[in-house]
């Protein structure tokens, strides 16, 4: 690159990508790029990144101007990092500089080194360019990412329409379809999968011959790249995405999954093993048919030699609750397994016992609670949300509540001020609240809590739980240290009538606190349905609520008015509006489980409510916007509550 040239032009009045970075820091990064020479490196490119690229509100002018400089740089085959220069000009492609000289930059695409000639791949002029680039391509680390290259391109130039070449590409697809190179074939049926996208279904056979190969796994990392990813792909990765290309055909990835679970028990492949599970707890996290199919391959793994395997296949039988029930012998074995995985949060032991938890085995019971409270003790914990990982307190232990005497004296020694952290103690609070009377003995260790202001509104809650049979707590809830808020007066007031014995001053302090509620606030109106006929004399104060309001209020309101009346109408046209979406797609799960346990209690539906029961109960998505195990777990608790709704309707 000629200094002299950068010397020469005259920057002033154009402008970068970052309005707080003056446009001087564009030469400045070019010249000090050009004096580094075989010593550039990729952080010495970074800026230009940050200057000449483009942003959402356009090219910045600058980037016109910077164009041939950073084209020289990135041709000049002593210049370091010249890598990342080429995906630079990658990245600086748009609609504003398509009238500019890229000549040079796509003679990069016949560049001597391999490296530089894959990063120019987005450089290419359309298909015309990518097909010339492929008919003069030998290396198969630069032809494999053209094939991306043009399946990725065809499609989309097809899609309004026919395009120069794409007769061409579905021709050099077509031979390598029918080719004998198994690496390229099967490059190619990635990317002719877009177009095609039956095409890896009826080739699953021969996708696993090779996929499974050994003497092919040591290849991929010699030749799978792709545009716009950095490295080779590795053997498992390669698995992963040709799972992708069957995503829109559950039935098919199903066979996919169990047919590498079967070749890899065969060859004893444990790296296949460790990619097969990750897949098949995407599909049992998405997919409730793939439930039965995945319980004998993860079974069977539990015997693995390898912990990262036995830790992912742990995880799948814990999820799958009481159909593990065969495996129960097995997992009660691994109790001890101190095993783990650099990439998966927990250990199997951990796992294991949860697991023998979900199957309703009491060998999960001893040592569980002092686990549970060493897993909230921890530092620094992390994990990805959708992955495997050790399961939150509630989940574990609320399902447990018929064993609420064998757990809940290590329960109260984690609710002891002896300096365990309040965020610990406040993991199991939520459990003694849906245990209800069950947590009873717990409450003199709850009433100290109530003088912490961390702690005293789950402390609330619990009571609240517990109803008249908490009234001696009465006196400690009163001095509440949140009293010192008066905005929290109101709560500690509620959640002592909850608790009081005598029921109609109970109701009337509540039923004032809605009656005399300024909108758009409503007071605690879900409180009301508690006193059912009752509190009828409030049902036109629930009723305006119900017709102003939108969300849960709306919700909360109809079911409380249906429960303080009798009567099902108009409440069951609200429920319909938080119900009938769902069956349609969408993900209003929590609005759905409310109105679902509204539905149950009280008894009752409509034509519109049962339809879309019926469709929920015949899709196969799981009911639940999280990621990782609670999609399962709240995907079976809805799922239970539309069996018992259903049930209802067929009884009457």
């Amino acid at each position: 690159m000629s200094l002299e040239a950068l010397d020469a032009v005259v920057w002033d009045g154009l402008g970068t990508r970052r309005p707080d970075e003056p446009v001087r820091s564009v030469p400045r990064a070019l010249r000090r790029l050009a004096r580094a020479g075989a010593r550039a490196t990729e952080e010495d490119c970074h800026p230009l990144y940050c200057l000449v690229t483009e942003k959402e509100g356009g090219t910045p002018s600058a980037a016109a101007v910077a164009l041939p400089f950073v084209i020289a740089l990135a041709a000049d085959p002593a210049m370091g990092a010249r890598v990342t220069l080429v995906e630079l000009l990658a990245d600086m492609r748009a609609p504003a500089l398509e009238d500019e000289d890229w000549t040079g930059a796509r003679a990069l695409l016949a560049d001597p080194e391999p490296a530089v000639r894959r990063a120019a791949i987005p450089l290419a002029d359309g298909i015309p360019g990518l097909l010339e680039r492929w008919r003069a391509e030998t290396d198969p680390a630069v032809r494999i990412p053209l094939l991306h290259a043009l399946g990725e391109a065809a499609p989309r130039e097809t899609g309004a329409g026919p395009a120069d070449g794409a007769a061409d590409v579905q021709a050099v697809l077509a031979e390598l379809l029918a080719g004998d190179d198994p690496l390229l074939w099967l490059a190619a049926v990635h990317a002719s999968a877009e177009r095609d996208r039956g095409l890896p279904a009826r080739e699953m056979t021969r996708l696993v011959d090779v996929l499974c190969d050994p003497a092919l796994r040591p290849r991929f990392e010699e030749v799978w790249y792709t545009p716009a990813v950095d490295g080779p792909w590795t053997r498992e990765e390669v698995v992963r995405s040709t799972a992708w290309t069957l995503e829109h055909d559950p039935d098919a990835e199903l066979r996919f999954v169990l047919r590498l679970f079967e070749t890899a028990d065969r060859t004893g492949d444990t790296a296949l093993n460790r990619e097969t599970l990750d897949l098949a707890w995407q599909l049992l996290t998405r997919r409730r048919s793939a439930e039965a199919a995945l319980l004998a391959p993860a079974g069977a793994l539990l015997a693995s030699p390898d912990d990262a395997v036995r830790l992912r296949a742990v995880h799948i039988l814990a999820v799958l609750g009481p159909a593990a029930a065969p495996y129960a012998d097995r997992l009660a074995e691994l109790v001890d397994d101190e095993g783990s995985d650099l990439y998966l949060d927990g250990r199997i032991c951990e796992i294991a016992r949860w697991a023998l938890a979900r199957i309703g085995d009491p060998r999960a019971l001893p040592g569980l609670v002092d686990q549970l409270r060493a897993q909230e003790e921890e530092q620094g914990r992390s994990y990805i949300a959708g992955d495997p990982r050790r399961p939150d307190v509630k989940d574990v232990l609320i399902p447990l509540s018929a064993y609420a005497d064998v757990l809940l004296p290590e329960m109260r020694e984690a609710l002891r001020p002896d300096g365990t952290r309040r965020d610990v103690t406040r993991a199991f609070l939520p459990v003694l609240e849906a245990w209800g009377e069950a947590a009873l003995p717990a409450l003199p260790d709850l009433l100290p809590l109530l003088a912490d202001t961390r702690t005293s509104f789950d402390v609330m809650r619990v009571l609240r739980a517990l109803g008249p049979a908490a009234a001696s707590a009465g006196p400690a809830l009163r001095a509440c240290q949140v009293l010192h808020d008066p905005g929290n007066h109101s709560f500690v007031a509620w959640t002592a009538a909850y608790i009081d014995e005598d029921r109609a001053a109970a109701l009337r302090l509540i039923g004032d606190a809605v009656t005399t509620a300024q909108e758009p606030g409503h007071g605690p109106i879900d409180a009301l349905a508690g006193f059912g006929l009752d509190a009828a004399p409030y049902a036109d104060r629930v009723r305006r609520v119900m017709e102003n309001s939108t969300h849960w209020t709306r919700l909360t309101a109809a079911i409380t008015l249906w429960s303080i009346t009798g009567r099902a109408e108009p409440s069951l046209r609200v429920l319909e509006e938080f119900i009938t979406p769902v069956a349609e797609g969408g993900d209003g799960f929590g609005f759905f489980h409310d109105a679902l346990r509204a539905l149950v209690r009280l008894g009752g539906t409509s034509p519109a409510i049962r339809a879309a029961l019926l469709t929920v109960r015949r899709s196969d998505r799981r009911l639940s916007a999280e990621g990782g195990y609670p999609m399962v777990l709240q995907d079976q608790e809805l799922r239970a509550l539309v069996e018992q709704a259903l049930a209802d309707v067929e009884r009457t």
